[in-house]
């Protein structure tokens, strides 16, 4: 098992490593305040014990020698108004990481231990302070890497989703009353099997719901990812440098010079765009290039936008055409056509398609800004398509799955003449799928593996 007792007194940086203004090192156990009290001293000559709870005090750190570690502000919250449900002390230091290791240090020789991977947020889930949704939502929100994931998560912490499994319980409870109830007064012939489809149908389709967005959702939590691909010297290396603001591919008038695939990130209009540049298509006898060609495909189908590069300035040969066309149609629904080189005089053949090209220049940089608003709409419409009621993950997601099935089997009883002790086990089963999304049964196991995922001061 990952973790220890749940009395140990815990210790860890909260704040980033690295220079900054203010570091924060958080103490939390049932000892947390003797712990303080050893090496802080408040410039009131009070002892952090006789100290009010929810107040802050400004005071100094000592180590082992009597030397003065920081001047520091120590922040008291006593249990059970905690984020832990436990006593807890806060410690704002200046964010020198020598400051910070010597302050750790301190705590742990007074009787502290360094806390594991989301300790802090595992207490506050045994102490009731939170569920397991709601602490799983907590490091979506750390991670977020778009707005919305960011407001969605914060929704969850606050508890929308663990509201809407409540409620799913509280339905389910109420079918299983109704099953009982059928089975108390069958000889009177009275039966709420209308009651206990309508509950059925109402869960499965908001899981369905679900199930139509999680895959784009996992894409975009992890930022939208924008694939260039097209011929060989095209210029989806120049508009891949131009869009990041950076030379990070190679650039040169040789056809074949980039082999392999290459990611940037940049943040436009509260999105993460994932960029990348792939290898120039065309047939070739050279292994390397080969294999560069097949990741291009790879990189384009797993994309959620792919750029479709075409350069203006030359004819297209019969089979460069052909290939636009094929790529285009593979990729119809997620393709944004775009002609680079207008700097240079047009020649190139016209290509057909149902969407409008834009032509730019990345010397000039004319129309890039057109460019930049046709990504973000089709950014906005992904966003759109993925909108959900909640944000899931993968442990979520498959528990979702399981309780839809034992709802179906539900269904699937609800035929004359209904069985209802077979139909009251089968509830008491999809009761236990929610329990387990929640964290009320859950495993060890599965509480180690999720915790495991957070960072060391959460």
């Amino acid at each position: 098992m990952l973790y220890t007792h749940d009395d140990d007194v815990i210790v860890a940086q909260c704040t980033p490593s690295g220079p900054g203004a203010l570091a924060l090192i958080r103490i939390s156990g049932i000892d947390a305040v003797s712990v303080a009290d050893q090496f802080c001293l408040l410039a009131s000559g009070k002892k952090i014990k006789d100290c009010t709870t929810h107040t802050i005090h400004f005071a100094r750190a000592y180590n082992a020698s009597g030397d003065i570690i920081d001047q520091v502000m120590v922040t008291l919250m006593r249990e059970p108004k905690t984020f832990t449900g436990q006593d807890t002390v806060e410690i704002t230091s200046h964010n020198n990481q020598f400051i910070v290791e010597e302050l750790l240090e301190r705590a742990i020789s007074a009787g502290a231990r360094m806390a594991q991977p989301g300790e802090f947020t595992r207490r506050a889930v045994l102490n009731d302070k939170m569920d397991l949704l709601q602490a799983e939502a907590l490091n979506e929100l750390i991670h977020a890497n778009t707005q919305q994931v960011a407001r969605q998560a914060l929704c969850q912490l606050e508890g929308s989703f663990s509201s809407w499994i409540g409620s799913i319980e509280h339905e389910l409870l109420r079918a299983s009353a109704f099953c009982y109830a059928s089975f108390e007064f069958i000889d009177e012939e009275m039966a709420f099997d209308e009651q206990i489809r309508h509950t059925l149908e109402t869960i499965l389709t908001i899981i369905a719901t679900i199930k139509r967005t999680f895959s784009i959702q996992q894409h975009i939590r992890q930022g939208v990812r924008i694939a260039l691909i097209g011929s060989v010297n095209a210029g989806k290396s120049s508009l891949f440098n131009t869009l990041i603001g950076a030379q990070r591919a190679i650039v040169s008038p040789q056809a074949g010079t980039t082999r392999d695939t290459i990611e940037a990130g940049l943040y436009r209009n509260g999105a993460y765009w994932t960029l990348i540049d792939t290898a120039g298509l065309r047939q070739t006898d050279d292994s390397i290039e080969q294999e560069g060609i097949k990741r291009s495909h790879a990189q384009a189908d797993m994309a959620d936008i792919v750029m479709l590069v075409i350069d203006s300035s030359r004819v297209l040969t019969p089979a460069e055409l052909e290939q636009c066309h094929i790529l285009y149609e593979r990729y119809k629904t997620k393709a944004l056509v775009v002609y680079t080189k207008s700097d240079m005089p047009r020649v190139s053949n016209a290509f057909e398609c149902a969407d409008q090209p834009i032509t730019l220049s990345n010397v000039t940089h004319e129309s890039l800004d057109i460019l930049e608003a046709k990504l973000s709409i089709k950014i906005e419409q992904l966003l759109a398509q993925a909108a959900s009621p909640y944000l899931v993950n993968q442990r979520q997601y498959h528990l979702l799955l399981g309780l839809e099935q034992q709802l179906h089997t539900i269904e699937q009883q609800l035929i004359t003449p209904i069985a209802y002790e077979l139909l009251s086990f089968h509830l008491t089963d999809a009761l236990a799928h929610i329990s387990e999304i929640t964290g009320k049964s859950v495993s060890e196991n599965t509480m180690d593996a999720i915790f495991r995922q957070f960072c060391i001061g959460k």
